[in-house]
C-alpha cells in the first residue's frame, strides 16, 4: 500500500497492560485540532514502544474477551444451530481482521496513536466527532449491560444463600434485585469511577481475565459431564430464516470488538509494521474465536433453544462451580465498568472542551467539579436504565450494532479516504479493489447497525 502522510504526532507508550493503560486507549484526542508541524514528528525509530509481538497478541486477546462471551450460546441459538453459528463467525472473522489491519495502516500513514485520532486525521472533523460520540454512546450502553449482568448473577447467588428459588414471592426486601444492584453499584462501582486515574485496578483486572477463562472452562466441562437435572431444549440444526442469522451478528460484533483499543496497541509495539500486525491480530482473533466457539457451541448444546441470553442463568443456582464463575463475572464487571466509564468520560470531556474552546491545562478545582458531575450523571443514568431494562439481550443487540460501526464502518471510511488521498494519476487495479472493499465494509456495518436499531425501535412497539 502506498504511504499517505496526513498528520504527525508520536507519543510514548509502555508495554504493560494494566487497567490504567487499557482506559487510556480510548481517551479523547487533544482539544487543539490545529495541524502539527513536520518538526514535531519524531525521528524514525526514536519513540518506539517496547511491546513484543507475543505481548501484543496477549493484549489484543485480553481486549477482545470479556463478559460478552455469556451471550454466545444464545447467538448460536438465534443463528439456527452450530453449523450456522460457526459459519457466521468464520465469515465475519475475515472482515474483523481486515478492519484491524486497515486501522494500523491508517495509523501509520497519519502518525496518530488512538482510534478516534486516526478517524479525525484521515476522514476529517465531522466523521471524527461522529466517531467520538459513537464511542461515548457505546461505553454508556456497555456500562448498562454490566449492571444488568451484576443483577443477573446476584439473583442466582442470593437464591442459594437464602435457600429459596429466585422469583418466589414474599422474599425479604434486601434480596430485591433493584436493591442489590443499587447497593453494589454505590458501594463499589461509584467509588472506583470517581478518581481521575484508575491504574490502581491492575490487580483486580488480572483476576477478571482469569475469571473469563474460568467461565469458558466451566461451560465446556458442564457440557462434557452434564448434571442430571439439566435437560436441553430443542437443538436447532438450521436457521429459521436469513433474518435469524443476521440477528446473531450484533452479539458477535460485541464480542470481537477490540478495534478501538487496537490502534494504541499497534503503536506500542517494538516494530509497528502492518505486516507484523497482520500476524498479531490473526493469531489473537483465532484464540478469541476458539474461546467464543467453545463457549457458544457447548453452552448451546447443553441447553438448546432454551438457553438464556446470559448462559450462566441457565445453570442451577446450587451448582458451586458455576457459582464461582458467577462471582468471577461480577468481579470482572466491577472492574470493567470504571474503565469503560473512564473512557466515555474522557471522550465527553474532550468534546466539551473542544466545543467551549477551553485548553486542557486549566484550574484543577474546575476540572474536579466537572469530573464529579460527569461521573454522577453517568452513574445514575446507567443505574436507572439497568434497573428498568432487565433483558440483557436487548442491550447487547443495541451496543452490538454500535460495535459494528467500529469494526466495519469507520475502518471502511478510513480506507476509502486514505486511498482517495493518493496522488497517483493512473489508478492500479489494486487501488480500485481496496476502495471497493472499503465500500463493502461500510455497507456491511451500516446494515448491521440499521437492522439492530430498527429491531430495538419497532419490534417492541409491534409487540
Amino acid at each position: 500500500m502506498a504511504q499517505v502522510s496526513i498528520n504527525s504526532d508520536l507519543g510514548e507508550w509502555g508495554s504493560s497492560m494494566d487497567s490504567g493503560e487499557r482506559a487510556r486507549l480510548l481517551q479523547s484526542p487533544c482539544v487543539d485540532t490545529a495541524p502539527k508541524s513536520e518538526g514535531e514528528a519524531s525521528p524514525e525509530g526514536l519513540d518506539r514502544g517496547t511491546t513484543s509481538t507475543l505481548g501484543a497478541i496477549f493484549i489484543v486477546v485480553n481486549a477482545c474477551l470479556g463478559a460478552g462471551l455469556l451471550n454466545f450460546p444464545a447467538a448460536f441459538s438465534t443463528a439456527g444451530g452450530v453449523a450456522a453459528g460457526v459459519a457466521l463467525q468464520m465469515g465475519m472473522l475475515v472482515f474483523i481482521i481486515s478492519g484491524l489491519v486497515i486501522l494500523a495502516y491508517c495509523s501509520q500513514a497519519s502518525n496518530e496513536r488512538t482510534y478516534q485520532e486516526v478517524v479525525w486525521a484521515v476522514c476529517g472533523k465531522l466523521t471524527g466527532v461522529l466517531c467520538e460520540v459513537t464511542i461515548a454512546i457505546y461505553t454508556f450502553g456497555t456500562c448498562i449491560a454490566f449492571l444488568i449482568i451484576i443483577g443477573d448473577q446476584q439473583d442466582k447467588i442470593i437464591a442459594v444463600m437464602a435457600k429459596e428459588p429466585e422469583g418466589t414471592g414474599g422474599s425479604p426486601w434486601y434480596t430485591d434485585r433493584k436493591f442489590t444492584i443499587s447497593l453494589t453499584a454505590f458501594l463499589f462501582i461509584l467509588p472506583l469511577s470517581i478518581p481521575r486515574e484508575i491504574g490502581f485496578q491492575k490487580y483486580a483486572s488480572f483476576l477478571s481475565v482469569v475469571g473469563t477463562w474460568y467461565v469458558t472452562a466451566i461451560i465446556i466441562i458442564k457440557y462434557i459431564w452434564p448434571d442430571k437435572e439439566m435437560t436441553p431444549g430443542d437443538i436447532l440444526t438450521r436457521p429459521a430464516s436469513w433474518v435469524a442469522v443476521f440477528n446473531a451478528m450484533p452479539t458477535i460484533c460485541f464480542g470481537f470488538q477490540c478495534h478501538v483499543s487496537s490502534v494504541p496497541v499497534f503503536n506500542s509495539m517494538r516494530q509497528p509494521k502492518v505486516k507484523t500486525w497482520g500476524g498479531v491480530v490473526t493469531a489473537a482473533m483465532v484464540i478469541a474465536l476458539a474461546v467464543y466457539m467453545g463457549t457458544g457451541i457447548c453452552g448451546f448444546l447443553t441447553f438448546g433453544a432454551a438457553v438464556d441470553p446470559d448462559v450462566l442463568l441457565s445453570y442451577p443456582s446450587e451448582d458451586m462451580a458455576v457459582a464461582v464463575a458467577r462471582a468471577f463475572i461480577i468481579l470482572s464487571v466491577l472492574t470493567s465498568y470504571p474503565i469503560l466509564h473512564f473512557c466515555g468520560r474522557a471522550v465527553v470531556e474532550g468534546l466539551w472542551l473542544r466545543y467551549q474552546g477551553m485548553p486542557v491545562e486549566e484550574d484543577v478545582g474546575r476540572e474536579r467539579r466537572r469530573r464529579m458531575l460527569q461521573t454522577l450523571v453517568w452513574f445514575l443514568l446507567t443505574l436507572l436504565l439497568a434497573l428498568f431494562i432487565p433483558d440483557i439481550g436487548k442491550v447487547i443487540s443495541v451496543i452490538g450494532g454500535l460495535a459494528a460501526c467500529f469494526i466495519f464502518v469507520f475502518p471502511g471510511l478510513c480506507l476509502i479516504q486514505a486511498k482517495l488521498s493518493e496522488m497517483e494519476e493512473v489508478k492500479p487495479a489494486s487501488w480500485w479493489a481496496l476502495v471497493s472493499y472499503g465500500v463493502l465494509l461500510v455497507t456491511l456495518g451500516a446494515f448491521i447497525f440499521g437492522q439492530t436499531t430498527a429491531n430495538a425501535i419497532f419490534v417492541d412497539l409491534l409487540a
